[in-house]
């Protein structure tokens, strides 16, 4: 394998070095929760398009997206043609939680609902965030530096310690030091950065790619062979699979037009990790005009990170690039890693410079989404729970807090590293939207019942929270132990295997269905809120003429534009192996 020359050396050395001049600049001015949590409510819409789309795309869809695209082609492309789902933030979402003037998600609820609405919130989302996004960022953060690096090692404690792990712990560490001293505003400057970075240089990852392989009608010629299974839209049954619809685990088409909208609402319009770059915004115009910007360079990652994927497959078939197999406990369990595919590209297609420039926006991806994730888990325990506790504190006193509550984060994620590690085997971006598509049903039907129907009471949304909450988990439980499906599972009794091997799109939406169902039924055997509490907070009541004041031309046409390449990916995509 190609090893990193010292002009790449000096690229990276460059560019981390200007990071570091970003994040000490953005550190001066931290002295009110607003300036640390929010940037000083200052920010623009071009640097707040930039972090969403960066906080995003993070090391897990660089290393699990060209995975998934090696692996099962087009199949996740659905979760990555979610910038329909941000225009709905810019245009549905985004007016309410502006104008209620809020820090956080649960913050918003509370004022919508009541203070136990937040609390089951604010539990829910930290410990959501603490167990899949930060052991998954890191975990696929040091896939990479293992692939980069393979040779790296340091002996303390009287032990070996590869490049995985030492990637793993510097990452995040590093990660926790600029967003602790930088808060929300550094976060957004070295986002804008990454952003660019990432989208230059996995173009020229396709580009270098798609060159040696012979082009893209080389592509499709390779995938054809696979047509069937890397297809964008899949069967109801697999064809000789024997299995019923129910258990078919392969991406059918109507699971994924049932969970993708879910999962995808919960995530870019009611997830504290997305909104709060919005809430970062000068005002309502800039934070809509924000979410449009996102929604705009959320279109290309199926063209610059999936697709490099299958491109890398087809090189290996071809004998142009060499991928390690995937061996898990010294078995041997595919002869292609796919979690390895994006990085082997970098080092081996790329020339000297340009390699160093992308393996620095690699590792720069990987410190975005966890620095979003540390800032965003600093707000929720900062603002939801430490000042409902303590509500007297000085402004100095909360960024204080929430500094220290960002270190035990990152504490936090560390100590579980080694437990992901044995966890996570490989295909770390389907592993992420199942977990997701578990915690997202009882959150979106709460908001989106909140917001549209103001008969619905801080009973029922409290009630439908939990009950999906707990039966999300029992799934996700049940999943993990008894499958009749799968050998190394325990197939007694066969109900519990029943439902373990129920296919998880088709249960997030059960589980979104009875979420909606407990939300209604209970909001009804109970009095309706009094109208003046949540005036301004539902849609028959925002003040609509204020609203539409704030909307200008070029909002209007970045929309058009968006919805016309997500239409128009989604037809070419539907026939371009026929």
């Amino acid at each position: 394998m190609t090893v990193l020359s010292a002009l790449d050396w000096g690229v990276i050395g460059v560019y981390f070095l200007l990071l570091v001049v970003v994040v000490w600049w953005s550190s001066r001015k931290q002295d009110s929760s607003a300036d640390y949590f929010l940037a000083g409510r200052n920010i623009g819409w071009f640097a707040i398009g930039a972090s969403l789309f960066a906080s995003n795309i993070g090391s897990e869809h660089i290393v699990g997206l060209a995975g998934s695209g090696a692996a099962t082609g087009m199949a996740m492309a659905h979760w990555e043609m979610h910038a329909w789902c941000m225009l709905l933030l810019g245009w549905i979402f985004v007016p309410f939680y502006y104008r209620a003037n809020v820090f956080t998600m649960p913050e918003f609820l509370e004022k919508r609902f009541n203070a136990n609405v937040r609390w089951i919130l604010s539990v829910v989302s930290l410990v959501a965030y603490v167990f899949t996004k930060v052991s998954v960022t890191v975990y696929a953060g040091a896939l990479v530096f293992q692939t980069l690096l393979p040779e790296m090692q340091i002996t303390l404690f009287g032990q070996i310690w590869g490049p995985f792990w030492i990637g793993a712990f510097a990452t995040v560490i590093l990660t926790g030091i600029y967003t602790i001293f930088g808060g929300l505003r550094a976060v957004l400057y070295t986002d804008t950065a990454q952003a660019v970075i990432l989208l230059v240089g996995s173009f020229f990852i396709t580009f270098y790619g798609l060159k040696a392989l012979g082009g893209w009608g080389e592509l499709q010629a390779f995938s054809r062979e696979r047509a069937t299974e890397l297809a964008l839209w899949r069967p109801m049954v697999q064809a000789g699979s024997g299995l019923p619809w129910w258990k078919n685990g392969d991406f059918p088409w109507l699971g994924i037009m049932i969970a993708s909208p879910i999962i995808g609402i919960w995530y870019w319009c009611t997830d504290q990790y997305i909104v709060q770059r919005t809430l970062a915004a000068k005002n309502l115009t800039m934070a809509r005009r924000g979410a449009l910007w996102g929604a705009f360079l959320k279109v290309w990652p199926v063209m610059i990170f999936l697709i490099p994927g299958m491109i890398g497959w087809a090189l290996h078939q071809k004998g142009v690039l060499t991928i390690p197999a995937k061996v898990v406990n010294g078995v041997t369990l595919s002869n292609v890693d796919g979690d390895q595919v994006f990085a082997t590209m970098v080092m081996n297609l790329l020339p000297a410079g340009l390699r160093g420039l992308v393996v620095g926006g690699l590792l720069a991806a990987l410190m975005s989404s966890l620095s979003s994730l540390f800032n965003s888990c600093a707000s929720l325990f900062t603002i939801d729970i430490y000042e409902k506790l303590r509500p007297r504190c000085s402004e100095k006193h909360l960024v204080a807090v929430g500094r220290v509550a960002t270190s035990i984060i990152v504490l936090l994620g560390m100590a579980w590293i080694p437990v992901m590690h044995k966890v996570a085997g490989g295909g770390l971006y389907q592993y992420l939207q199942s977990v997701q598509g578990y915690l997202a049903p009882p959150i979106t039907a709460v908001f989106l019942l909140g917001l549209f129907w103001k008969r619905v009471n801080a009973q029922g949304a409290m009630w439908g929270l939990i009950s999906g909450f707990v039966l999300g988990m029992a799934k996700l439980t049940i999943q993990a132990k008894f499958s009749a499906m799968d050998a190394a599972k325990i197939a007694d009794p066969a109900w519990l295997a029943a439902i373990g091997d129920f296919n998880f799109l088709y249960a997030s939406g059960v589980l979104f269905v009875v979420s909606v169902v407990v939300v209604i039924g209970v909001s009804l055997l109970g009095q309706a809120q009094d109208e003046a509490s949540i005036a301004g907070l539902t849609y028959s009541s925002i003040d609509k003429k204020a609203v539409r004041a704030s909307v200008q031309p070029f909002d209007i046409i970045l929309t058009a534009v968006v919805l016309s390449l997500v239409l128009g990916m989604y037809i070419y995509f539907t026939l371009w192996l026929r």
